[in-house]
């Protein structure tokens, strides 16, 4: 199954942002530090223009650290970026996004050359609950659902400081299967853009293979590391679910719930801090995710080319008015 999530405010949002960032002096991009390549928008690289960008593994406190330390090199390595981890939770660590900023754009800074700075990120990243956090008081609205933001706004954090608040947004096609999966286990994706036991199935496949013992010890299913890897995922879902007490009439499991409890326990950092990605694996998923694009797109044009399908229509130029003689 293919996961995407692109409602209609995104396109507003995405107009929104090429529009503001012509005045803007750093681009803060929050990721997910659990899966900071899945959650990176790639149209951001388009719309913000090459400003100086700072990359914010928020919810570092929920992550796998030793992962976290290698995405914090990645991002590091790259021109004109700067990452830090955040809980955005926390004050002090919030306010050093601050002084990021200003390293980033040394120029900027004073009444008459205030930073303006543009923050974004998918949604459900927890820009709000920073944006909070950094005002002291409750600035934005915050919810553990996707799309919680809807309307641009300028928050002013110091006389010299502004901080333009977007809502979340993610990208027209995912092409990477395994990001689809990634993000709708994180909650960025509406809950009607995908299916539970999929995503919860998929969510197992890695945590087994890379955190078994945290599995173990969060659903005692008196499995070897081993095992747990050697299992299929839909009979480790059926499984935990009859661990778990999800069952149905009858004493069968009610597989739903148990995709829900699974997906919940790691939402909720009951089975552990954990990290769903490393800069190797999300390469070679990218790389093959745009190879299978870049097929699809083949086999498209060339049925388009032997009368298939229509071809694609060209938008009408639009005309000024006349003037009114």
């Amino acid at each position: 199954m293919s996961i995407q999530w692109f409602p209609g405010h995104m396109h507003l949002t995405r107009q929104a942002i090429a529009d503001r960032v012509k005045a803007i002096d750093v681009v803060i991009e929050m990721l997910d530090a659990r899966l900071p390549g899945s959650s990176a928008n790639p149209l951001m690289q388009q719309l913000t223009s090459g400003r100086p960008t700072l990359k914010v593994l928020n919810k570092q406190d929920m992550a796998d650290p030793e992962r976290t330390a290698l995405w914090l090199a990645h991002y590091n390595a790259q021109p004109n970026t700067h990452a830090i981890p955040l809980d955005a939770s926390n004050t002090a660590p919030a306010r050093a996004l601050i002084d990021a900023c200003y390293r980033l754009a040394p120029h900027r800074g004073g009444l008459f050359k205030p930073m303006r700075v543009l923050i974004c990120g998918i949604p459900n990243v927890g820009k709000s609950t920073l944006i909070n956090t950094l005002k002291g008081r409750r600035a934005a609205k915050t919810g553990d659902e996707a799309g919680v933001t809807r309307t641009e706004a300028r928050i002013v954090l110091a006389d010299d400081f502004y901080l333009y608040d977007t809502p979340g947004m993610l990208w027209p096609r995912i092409t990477v299967p395994e990001s689809g999966y990634n993000l709708a286990a994180s909650g960025a994706v509406g809950k009607n853009a995908y299916d539970e036991e999929e995503v919860a199935c998929a969510l197992i496949a890695k945590l087994k293979a890379d955190y078994p013992q945290l599995m173990e010890a969060r659903y005692p299913l008196g499995l070897t590391p081993e095992a747990w890897a050697q299992t299929h995922d839909d009979e480790l879902l059926e499984a935990i679910g009859r661990q778990r007490g999800a069952l149905a009439s009858g004493g069968r499991v009610n597989l739903q719930k148990a995709a829900e409890r699974v997906i919940a326990d790691f939402r909720a950092l009951h089975i552990g801090r954990i990290t769903l990605e490393t800069p190797e694996q999300f390469a070679r998923w990218l790389k093959a995710g745009q190879r299978a694009d870049a097929e699809r797109a083949a086999r498209k044009n060339k049925l388009r080319e032997e009368g298939h399908i229509r071809p694609e229509r060209t938008p009408a130029k639009k005309t000024a008015p006349r003037k009114p003689r």
